[in-house]
């Protein structure tokens, strides 16, 4: 992982976090490897953070379609 990219996942909140899994192309390098496995940890753990139920509304709110 890059400073760079730790950097980026660092930086994000869960709505940018969830938008960027969601609608990212296949093969994004921020989902490879070393950083992969940080994004899914950082992501699992603002997802956990958030109060009751705002996950989800999160979600709701992205959407399926770009």
């Amino acid at each position: 992982m890059t400073p760079e990219q730790k950097q980026r996942i660092d930086s994000m909140d869960y709505y940018a976090l969830l938008t960027l899994w969601r609608f990212a192309s296949t093969g994004d390098p921020i989902f490879q490897g070393e950083a992969g496995e940080y994004y899914a940890k950082v992501i699992a753990q603002k997802r956990n953070a958030l109060p009751e139920g705002e996950a989800s509304e999160i979600s709701k709110a992205i959407g399926w379609r770009r």
